[in-house]
């Protein structure tokens, strides 16, 4: 077994702004003090759901606030400018705005960067970007409870498919016990996210032991690889990642699970999802594995030849019999981003009555805020849901 790092699940906070706890409220700084290492407060955001957005930039000619996520939420299709006072200190009120975590970026002279004075900056195999968590009264299904926490591990491997060594981080339940068996959900990122992704910007850990404390969901391993094994900007991407995605699946990922925790070592007990390029390598190689996986989940993915892409799979007289959930999810504010493809997978799956969930909801759009929804309202709940977790 590789190195195994543990680490409780408290431990993989972001950086705080005027607090040193897990808080729902993290940037309403109601010390007004600033960030440590920052020069002025970015973002504030204050109690009726506005924010704050702040840089002292003597020298610069314009800033403006820009990136999808928050620039829907406020219903604009350009960068909202910022306005520059007497001190230098670019200022820019905006929202209200539902609660819930944006993306956000400076447009700085023209250059998208971080927000140099927020503490939540994202980690991705991407340029950097910034998150602004918008709270409500209470915390959101995503904030830590006070419930009872599972653990995440990070585990160092090597792949010999893959020829380097990888990382994999390893969510186990509260209370996991090596002599009981679970099963596991293979839990994949987009294109330009990093194993961490699902933990850090997806919560998937909180939201876990939330539904785990009100009874949701059966207690389950959660495995997030890092499923980019092409570099995104290779022309040839699509062609090369599938086969190798596959291989790294069947001969490092899953044996290595196996070997590593106390599993249900079977297809019943496995399940496969992720988010936009994951969402498709789900598809592509998830379907074309029915000896591993029972259960899948494409979000904010699909193919627009889904017979072509996966022909074993709709051609197979038994495939509705072998799968046990399957969910094609993605969130109202993308239907004219990924919404024809993952249409055609529904009617293809329809056309060949394979039972599955087709879900449209929440009002993000190609961002976290969907894929948070999904994987707390559909996902999670609805995996294992008739046997406990035990093999049928």
């Amino acid at each position: 077994m590789g190195l195994g790092l543990v680490f409780c699940a408290f431990t993989f906070a972001a950086a705080q702004q005027d607090n040193v706890n897990l808080n729902h409220d993290p940037q309403k700084n109601t010390e007004k003090l600033n960030p440590y290492g920052a020069n002025v407060i970015s973002p504030e955001v204050h109690d009726d759901h506005t924010i704050t957005f702040r840089i002292k930039a003597p020298d610069v000619q314009k800033v403006a606030l820009t990136d999808g996520p928050i620039l829907l939420a406020l219903k604009s299709k350009q960068p909202i400018p910022f306005v520059k006072g007497s001190d230098s200190t670019w200022t820019l009120t905006v929202g209200p705005v539902e609660p819930n975590i944006y993306v956000y970026r400076l447009l700085i002279d023209g250059v998208a960067v971080a927000d140099p004075n927020n503490t939540f900056t994202g980690t991705s195999n991407q340029p950097g970007y910034s998150n602004v968590v918008v709270h409500d009264q209470k915390p959101a299904y995503y904030d830590a409870k006070n419930v009872p926490h599972g653990s995440i591990t990070r585990h160092i491997y090597h792949s010999a498919t893959l020829n380097g060594e990888r990382e994999m981080f390893v969510y186990t339940p509260p209370g996991y016990d090596p002599k009981k068996k679970y099963p596991v959900l293979y839990l994949l990122g987009g294109s330009g996210e990093l194993a961490s992704g699902w933990m850090f910007d997806g919560r998937a850990n909180f939201i876990a032991d939330n539904l785990l404390s009100e009874g949701k969901i059966v207690p389950m391993i959660i495995a997030m690889p890092n499923n980019q094994v092409i570099h995104r900007s290779d022309p040839k991407h699509l062609d090369k990642t599938y086969k190798l995605f596959e291989a790294e699946l069947r001969k490092e990922i899953v044996p290595y699970i196996d070997k590593a925790y106390s599993t249900i070592a079977d297809r019943k007990g496995r399940a496969i999802s992720g988010l936009s390029m994951g969402g498709r390598h789900t598809q592509a190689v998830g379907f074309n594995a029915l000896d591993l996986f029972s259960s899948f989940g494409i979000l904010s993915a699909g193919d627009l030849e889904p017979e072509k892409l996966n022909p074993t799979f709709f051609n197979d007289p038994k495939v509705k019999d072998k799968v046990d959930y399957l969910l094609v999810g993605l969130g109202s504010g993308e239907l004219d981003f990924v919404g024809k493809r993952s249409e055609a997978t529904h009617l293809a799956l329809e056309k060949h009555g394979i039972k599955h969930e087709y879900y449209i909801g929440g009002d993000g759009a190609h961002d976290w805020g969907t894929w948070r929804m999904l994987l707390n309202d559909k996902l999670l709940p609805n995996l294992w849901k008739n046997n406990s977790g035990k093999t049928k």
